[in-house]
C-alpha cells in the first residue's frame, strides 16, 4: 500500500513514518516546517529519517538515504493545487493527517495560522481524497474538543460543544468536516483524540520537556492546583501502535472517531517525582492555584478502540519517562 502522511517532520508524525516504512509500505511524506518552535528540530527529525536539510525543496520529492520506501517533500496543506496534483500522481491508497497548527496559547497570538492550516489545509486534503480514490483518511483529533467537561472518563459518546480554544474548535471542525464527507462523498474516515503524547522527538512546548528543561536548568517549576491533577500520559509508541492498528482494522462505519491514549491516568506529582529519579536531580517546585480555562483530570474510554483493533498501550510511566529522558540528554548532550 503506499501511505501519505502529513506532519512528516513533527513529533508523532516522524514516529508514524520510521513505523510504517519498517514495514515496508511505500511511504510519502509532506510538512511545511513552519516555525512554531525551532525548526532545528524538525530538521533533525528529518535527517534521522535519511532526510537531508540541503536536499529538501518545496514541491519536490527527496528520497531518504536510510529508508528506501520513503520519500519527503516540502508541502503546504493550504496549496490546493499542489496537493491535489500530488495525490492524483501518487495515487495513495491511505492517508493519514497529522499535520496541524498545534498549541493553545499561541492560538491568542496568531488565530490565522489555525485557520489556515487546521480548517483550510484539512479542506485541501478531503477534496483530494474525494477525487482521487482514497480508500481510507485517517486524522488527529484532540482530547481538547472534550472543553470544560466536568467528568474525568472521557468518552467519544460524550457532548463537545464547549471547545474553551481555537485550536480545540479547529480540532472539532475537522471532526464535523469529515463527517460530512463520509456522508456525501463515501469517504471512509477515523478521527483519533490524541491524550498528553509524550517520548523520545517531542515538541518543546509540551510539559515533559518544559519539565526537563526547568528541572537540568535549576528553574522554578510552577506546578497547578498544588499538584492534585491527572493527565492520561501516553508513549508515542502505543500512539503509534494505535494509528497502525487502526489503518489495518476492518472499520465498517463510513465514519468513526475513538480516543487513543494510555487508559491509566497518571497523577503530575508522580510524573514528575519519574523525571526527577531519571534526571537525578530535584525540582524545585512552586505550587500555584488553579490555572484558568485548565481541568483537574483527563482520562480516555478507549473501550471502542479496544474493541475495534485490539490496541493494548504496554508502556508504563517509569519506562516512558525513562527513554524520553534518555533522548533529551543524548539530543541537547547533556552529561
Amino acid at each position: 500500500m503506499k501511505v501519505l502522511i502529513t506532519g512528516a517532520a513533527g513529533f508523532i508524525g516522524f514516529h508514524t513514518v520510521e513505523c510504517y516504512a519498517n514495514l515496508n509500505y511505500e511511504v510519502i511524506g509532506i510538512d511545511n516546517i513552519n516555525d512554531y518552535y525551532p525548526t532545528s528540530l524538525k530538521y533533525d527529525r528529518l535527517r534521522e529519517s535519511g532526510i537531508n536539510e540541503s536536499d529538501i525543496h518545496y514541491n519536490a520529492l527527496t528520497q531518504s538515504s536510510r529508508l528506501p520506501n520513503y520519500k519527503f517533500m516540502k508541502m503546504d496543506l493550504e496549496d490546493a493545487g499542489g496537493i491535489m496534483q500530488l495525490f492524483q500522481t501518487e495515487k495513495f491508497d491511505l492517508v493519514i493527517n497529522l499535520a496541524a497548527q498545534a498549541g493553545v496559547r499561541y492560538s491568542l497570538e496568531n488565530p490565522k495560522a489555525y485557520i489556515n492550516s487546521n480548517i483550510v489545509g484539512f479542506l485541501n486534503i478531503l477534496e483530494a481524497c474525494r477525487y482521487n480514490g482514497v480508500v481510507k483518511l485517517i486524522y488527529a483529533s484532540s482530547s481538547s474538543v472534550y472543553g470544560m467537561s466536568d467528568k474525568e472518563l472521557l468518552s467519544v459518546e460524550d457532548r463537545t460543544d464547549h471547545q474553551v480554544s481555537l485550536y480545540a474548535a479547529t480540532k472539532k471542525s475537522n471532526e464535523l468536516m469529515a463527517h460530512v464527507y463520509s456522508h456525501l462523498y463515501d469517504l471512509k474516515t477515523i478521527g483519533l483524540r490524541f491524550f498528553t503524547v509524550y517520548g523520545p522527538w517531542g515538541r518543546p512546548d509540551m510539559a515533559p520537556f518544559l519539565f526537563a528543561d526547568r528541572i537540568i536548568n535549576n528553574q522554578l517549576l510552577q506546578v497547578f492546583n498544588h499538584g492534585d491533577m491527572r493527565r492520561d500520559f501516553t508513549f508515542i509508541d502505543d500512539i503509534v501502535e494505535g494509528i497502525l492498528k487502526v489503518s489495518v482494522a476492518d472499520i465498517n462505519e463510513k465514519y468513526k472517531l475513538f480516543n487513543i491514549g494510555n487508559n491509566s491516568p497518571v497523577n503530575l506529582m508522580d510524573f514528575i517525582s519519574c523525571l526527577e529519579s531519571e534526571l537525578n536531580i530535584s525540582a524545585r517546585l512552586e505550587m500555584l492555584g488553579m490555572q484558568q480555562g485548565d481541568v483537574i483530570a483527563t482520562w480516555a474510554d478507549t473501550t471502542e478502540l479496544i474493541s475495534a483493533t485490539g490496541y493494548s498501550p504496554k508502556t508504563s510511566i517509569q519506562d516512558g519517562v525513562k527513554s524520553f529522558v534518555k533522548w533529551y540528554k543524548e539530543y541537547y548532550r547533556i552529561i
